[in-house]
């Protein structure tokens, strides 16, 4: 009997959800900060979360990076933020936390890798000392191998993931690790089915990080999952990898909930 939980690669995200008859109703009730009968709740726990004069960085590729100035790596401004999900959640912080004295940074570069990160993670993450830091890599890991631009494997990927962690957590020992979950949407200009056998041994390697670090889980994938219930995969993301407006949204709401 086959498993209906673990679909075949054939099958699309959206056409499994389809089949296992999630459809808009499912996505209907998917809690948002926003408008969540819980918002009260959730926003007690985002206060004892976060302490008074936290410092805290969003790191990673071009989905984090979303055309931020870098001529002006500056904290809590938004031509530094880009227009993505980082300058969203970021502003939500600021203005609910207002009393937390708040410092948050974007440092995410387009087209990073993890070894990347790594090149750079003193002067954009060490020196800044974060007592929060926020990871989303792992697309351009998988992607330039797929196009021939990069050599990588999952195994690489791994172990450069955990050698970088392993390098915060000595530099800051009290630091808080927050782990997104990288993410794909078929059916779009450059991601179809063959991407997500293989794309899946990366989102699997994360989550294996995140829970070895005890980071906050960050399930970027499972909301747009059933966010294509309500709109084709192309009104979140074109390209199937770059969110829209809207996804760039949902990614803030998801962030927010996971914390």
């Amino acid at each position: 009997m086959k498993d209906s939980n673990n679909p075949p690669a054939s099958i699309s995200r959206r056409g499994f959800f389809k089949h296992a008859g999630l459809g808009t109703a499912a996505i209907a009730g998917m809690p948002l900060l926003a408008n969540s009968c819980a918002a009260e709740s959730s926003n007690s726990r985002i206060q004892d979360y976060f302490s008074k004069g936290d410092v805290i960085l969003f790191q990673g590729d071009s989905i984090t990076d979303a055309g931020r100035n870098k001529d002006q790596e500056l904290s809590n401004n938004a031509s530094s933020f880009g227009g993505g999900y980082a300058l969203l959640t970021a502003s939500w912080l600021l203005e609910t936390l207002a009393a937390k004295e708040l410092t948050i940074y974007n440092r995410g570069i387009s087209g990073n890798k993890v070894y990347q990160l790594a090149e750079r993670w003193d002067k954009d993450c060490i020196n800044l000392n974060p007592t929060v830091l926020s990871i989303l890599i792992g697309v351009n890991d998988y992607w330039h191998f797929r196009n021939g631009n990069y050599d990588g494997t999952p195994e690489i990927y791994e172990n450069d993931y955990r050698k970088l962690l392993e390098r915060t957590r000595e530099a800051l020992p009290s630091i808080k690790l927050v782990i997104c979950q990288p993410f794909i949407l078929t059916e779009t200009s450059a991601v179809d089915e063959s991407w997500l056998e293989p794309f899946s041994a990366y989102q699997q390697i994360a989550r294996k990080i995140s829970d070895e670090f005890g980071a906050t889980w960050v399930p970027f994938q499972e909301a747009f999952d059933r966010a294509v219930e309500v709109a084709h995969p192309t009104y979140w993301a074109n390209d199937g990898v770059h969110p829209s407006m809207a996804g760039a949204q949902l990614m803030a709401n998801t962030w927010l909930e996971a914390i």
